[in-house]
């Protein structure tokens, strides 16, 4: 693989272990809100429900569907009503809480901190992520990531999203490189790897869960150590 000035990594489900974290959030809420008592039979069950919730409001939130506010709220009011559970001030409580307590847990993807110490000796390393702001740089700040990255691109204050081309270029502006010189290291198909591709920014898609695809990826690794040869020759 050629030689690249700028490397742009993707937050959630990349480098930050979201479905880890998110499902020991998920569970103290669980717990702390006596959320058994209300019909809802066990604390995975209630996240199964969440996942998929969660995931199609993200979905419609990227593709300007809905607010940020309604996504926020409205994956708990969601998931609440597939068991019955229609109480709109309990949604937005656990909404409240869950962006308090989630961000400040510290799971990384194996290996992600050591990856991130080699490559930033040779690297400028970026950070693409469409999460809110006040959420993200907790993640990042907490988990220990923040010292290995010159910036940090966050979709709610550059405003664009991925995948729009838009998000990628400013990338690209801010390490002063062209298109050409940067590569995006995903997880998502379509908002990095399909965004990267329309940017012209070459990508690999990362595939911990090795979910199969048709997709046309230019590198596909399940594992973050596998950035190592592909960038340290």
């Amino acid at each position: 693989m050629k030689q690249y000035k700028a490397i742009f990594f993707d937050l959630d489900h990349t480098l930050w272990d979201f479905e880890s974290n998110s499902r020991i959030a998920i569970s103290e809420l669980f717990v702390t809100h006596n959320l058994q008592n209300t019909g809802i039979p066990s604390a995975q069950e209630f996240i199964k429900i969440y996942k998929v919730v969660n995931a199609i409001m993200w979905d419609e939130y990227h593709r300007n569907l809905i607010s940020k506010e309604h996504l926020r709220y409205g994956r708990f009011e969601r998931a609440l009503a597939n068991f019955g559970v229609q109480k709109r001030e309990l949604a937005e409580l656990l909404s409240v809480e869950y962006l308090q307590i989630c961000p400040v847990k510290t799971l990384l993807f194996p290996g992600a901190l050591s990856v991130l110490e080699q490559l930033k000796q040779k690297h400028s390393l970026h950070i693409i992520t469409n999460g809110f702001k006040e959420v993200q740089y907790l993640k990042i700040k907490n988990s220990g990531l923040m010292p290995y990255f010159d910036h940090i691109h966050i979709s709610e204050e550059i405003g664009f999203k991925k995948p729009e081309p838009d998000i990628f270029n400013y990338a690209c502006k801010q390490a002063r490189a062209v298109a050409e010189e940067c590569i995006m290291i995903g997880d998502n198909l379509e908002t990095d790897i399909a965004g990267a591709r329309n940017a012209n920014v070459d990508h690999i898609f990362f595939n911990p869960d090795k979910i199969e695809h048709n997709a046309n990826v230019d590198l596909e690794i399940s594992h973050l150590e596998e950035l190592i040869p592909v960038f340290i020759k």
